[in-house]
Order: structure tokens, then sequence, then C-alpha cells
């Protein structure tokens, strides 16, 4: 069965502290009443019309997009049966009217699922930020925003380390190590329900003939129940199912730990390798691997320390100048762009994960 999540105490907590302890750590923990002193989480506390109220005070015009799906969903926002769609459809309105909707509508009985996800807090709640501060992260790292009645995001992972804060509800977390991928039976690439990769698996209801691994899985998992003014931090590449508990439920969370280009760039990598790898024999499959954890994964050490500095090349470290040039070499090596095929442009692709390793 899963374990609790640890918790980390927040007396005297700095942001030395924090990336000392949670982030170089790379380990999730909890972090209790972090932002309970968040206007927004007192104001929660007066009722969801108060928070409302207060959040309307900050409210812009600027369109998003919210997801609503009929009560039959029990609130899960996935694909729909045939994978090609979903079962959630997509409605623009403006943050002050989606508070509205959410404060007549999400106690009702049947009511539809309604889900405001990852919209930038500064550009629907310009200021809200700076009397809800986050002192414990860098300045890039911005809050988004989370709104919402009792719907589920399915389990995923994120390419950056997330410190989500609950505002108002009460929130269930399940997390995942990456390790447990196969476990997990990841959904398409090339569709997905909001851009991360989600794993296949109803959690009210797994199929576990169709998903034998799924107890492995849980059996390797972590949970946390949140409630207003609570935090949680959770790794890059950590899986984490999420599910809202309440009729009327805020979280804010923030993104960071690298560069955002890279990370897309890693995930052009592992796109044109699985191109690359898949139709090799497994005995070279197994040897290219050991080359990937050699050179590309370091597992062994900077791979080029045994050479002088000047003879590492793309070993050790480089310039701009000779990084471009590494990378227009590779490209010119793909031959001429009218010809591309699939295995060509993935080729491309991990031309431009260069950048993700350090070589731009």
């Amino acid at each position: 069965m899963a374990s609790q999540v640890p918790e980390l105490r927040i007396d005297d907590l700095t942001a030395a502290r924090f990336q000392e302890q949670c982030a170089r750590a790379s380990r999730p923990v909890v972090l209790r009443g972090l932002v309970a002193n968040w206007p927004a989480v007192e104001a929660g506390r007066s009722g969801d019309g108060a928070l409302a109220g207060y959040l309307k005070t900050f409210a812009s015009t600027a369109p998003i997009s919210v997801k609503t799906a009929p009560a039959s969903e029990r609130g899960r926002l996935f694909y729909d049966d045939t994978l090609t769609g979903f079962n959630f459809t997509k409605v623009e309105m403006s943050i002050g009217a989606a508070l509205d909707w959410l404060s007549a509508n999400a106690a009702l009985k049947d009511a539809p699922y309604f889900a405001v996800q990852s919209v930038q807090a500064q550009r629907v709640l310009p200021g809200f930020a700076e009397v809800n501060a986050m002192p414990l992260l860098p300045p890039h790292a911005a809050p988004r925003l989370w709104i919402g009645n009792a719907v589920t995001v399915a389990a995923h992972y994120d390419p950056l380390d997330n410190l989500a804060c609950v505002v108002a509800g009460r929130r269930r977390f399940t997390l995942f190590p990456p390790d447990q991928v196969a476990n997990l039976y990841p959904g398409p690439f090339e569709l997905t329900p909001a851009g991360p990769i989600v794993s296949m698996v109803d959690f009210d209801a797994p199929d576990l003939e169709r998903y034998p691994g799924f107890p492995d899985a849980m059996a390797a998992a972590l949970w946390a129940e949140l409630a207003p003014g609570d935090a949680i931090y959770i790794p890059c590449l950590w899986w984490h199912h999420v599910r809202s508990l309440e009729p009327a439920n805020m979280l804010v969370n923030y993104w960071w730990g690298g560069s955002t280009d890279h990370n897309a760039q890693a995930r052009s990598a592992l796109m044109h390798a699985m191109l690359a790898m898949k139709h090799l024999p497994q005995p070279q499959r197994e040897a290219w691997r050991a080359l990937f954890d050699h050179y590309a994964f370091m597992c062994n050490g900077s791979p080029g320390l045994h050479l002088p500095p000047q003879h590492r090349g793309i070993q050790g470290d480089i310039s701009m100048e000779t990084a471009h040039a590494v990378e227009d070499a590779i490209i010119r090596s793909f031959g001429r762009p009218q010809r591309r095929t699939i295995g060509q442009r993935a080729k491309e692709l991990a031309a431009r994960a260069l950048r993700g390793i350090g070589l731009s």
C-alpha cells in the first residue's frame, strides 16, 4: 500500500533550506501551513463566496479556457472512448465569469464538472502574486491558478519541479517515482488531455487484466491530503494524480528548476531515441543503453575526465560557438530537407536536443 508523503517543519524555513532539503534531494515533501497566512486562504475560510469576491478584486477581463464535463464522467477529465478526443468540452470566459459560475453551480446535485487549469495568475489576477507571495522560490517561478469543483487530474508528470499550494478546498495527491512509468501505462504522446502524457489507469476502477502492473505502482506510491494553507513539493518527472475533494477548490502552483526549452529538447531527444532504437535487435539496444548511460546520463561521472581538457570536445565543456558548429554538422549529416522522412525529422529534433544537455 501507498505510504504518506513525509512532512517538513516550516519553522524558520528559508529559500536556501528549502532548496537544500527538498529540491536538491528530489523527494516529495509536504509543507503544512506554508501559505496559511495568505489573504486568499483567509478569504477562503469565510466561504466560497468570500473567496470569489476577494479574487474578483484582482480580476482582468482576459479570456481563459474552462473545461466542463457532464456529471456522468465522475469528475475525471480524460479521453473519450475512442482515444481520438476527450470527455470534456472547452468554453471561453473571463476569470470573473468562471468564479460566478462556480459559486452558483458547484454545490448543485449533478452539476457539470468545471475546471480552470494552469492559468497564469498575472494575466487574469494582476496583483494577486504580490500580496500572496512565495518567498521560497526564484522570481521567475510565476504562479498558476487551478480552480474548479470536484475534478480529478489523471496521473502525469511535469518536466520541472512543482510547488503546489492549496488555497481552498482539500486535495488528495498520489505520487509515483519516475521508475514506475511502466506500471502506470502512459497514454499517447501525440494527443493528451492537457499537454503532459497521462496514465491510462482509472484509479477508481482499475482494469487489472489490462493494467496488471498497477498494484506494483500503488505499492511504491506516496500519498498526501492537503487542507487550505498546505503545500506539497513534487520533484521533476514524478507522476502525480490529483483529486479535488470539495464542491469548490483552488490551488496555486509554481514550476521552476531548469530551462523549459532544455526540458522540451530532452523530450525531443527521447522521442528520437524511441524511433531510432525500437527496430534494432535486442543485443544492440542493450549496447546502446550502455553508451547512453555513459555519455548522456553520465552514470559513471563526466565521461571525458580522463582526457586533457583541450581534447574533451563534446564530452567536456565547450564554447557556444563550438556547440553550434557541432549541431550544424549533425543537421547537415541528415541529408537534404526535401527528402525528410519521419526518422530524419526525429534526427533534427535530436540535434536540437543537444542544447538540452548544455550544448547551446
